[in-house]
């Protein structure tokens, strides 16, 4: 065998449907992690601002800071299902073809980027709900709405990418 034919194997044998797709629910859940760390901390960095003023509030700024944290989830939910229809969970592992895997990534786009972009503008108004809890605690039930009105374009990318994922395998 010539290197141009070793280097032909190897590359079949590295990129093909299945690594494609396996990449892909990988970088899902890896980005969004991500950008849901980021959001905690950040949110969790101007709460412990507040509670050294104030520890009693701890309880009504503890949502606010576990709501970034919810991109990640979607991120790993996005994995799960692409392993259990591409049957790594199952026993039964189907095979994909090199169009399949790139369509799966396509499919895992939306959570991947809508999921670590919200995840931080999440925080960035869940920081700011903290301050508002911070100086008038009972606006809390507005900050965690305000809050939780941008998980609505996380949730709409969770539910593309796994209906789309749905339809390709």
């Amino acid at each position: 065998m010539n290197f141009g034919d070793f280097l032909t194997q190897l590359f079949s044998n590295l990129f093909n449907g299945n690594v494609i797709a396996l990449l892909a629910g990988t970088l899902t859940a890896t980005i969004t992690g991500i950008g849901s760390a980021k959001g905690v901390s950040n949110v969790g960095t101007a709460m412990a601002g507040v509670l050294t003023e104030d520890p009693s509030k701890y309880g009504k700024l503890l949502l606010l800071q576990a709501l970034p944290g919810t991109q990640g989830i979607y991120g790993l939910m996005t994995w799960f299902i692409l392993m259990v229809r591409m049957g790594y969970l199952g026993g039964n592992p189907v095979t994909l073809t090199m169009v399949q895997g790139f369509l799966v990534l396509a499919a895992c786009l939306p959570m991947m980027v809508v999921g670590y972009k919200s995840a931080l503008l999440q925080a960035r108004v869940a920081t700011s709900g903290v301050m508002l809890v911070g100086k008038r605690p009972e606006s809390q039930a507005q900050a965690v709405v305000m809050a939780a009105m941008v998980e609505t374009y996380a949730i709409f990318a969770l539910l593309t990418s796994m209906m789309t994922i749905f339809f390709i395998i």
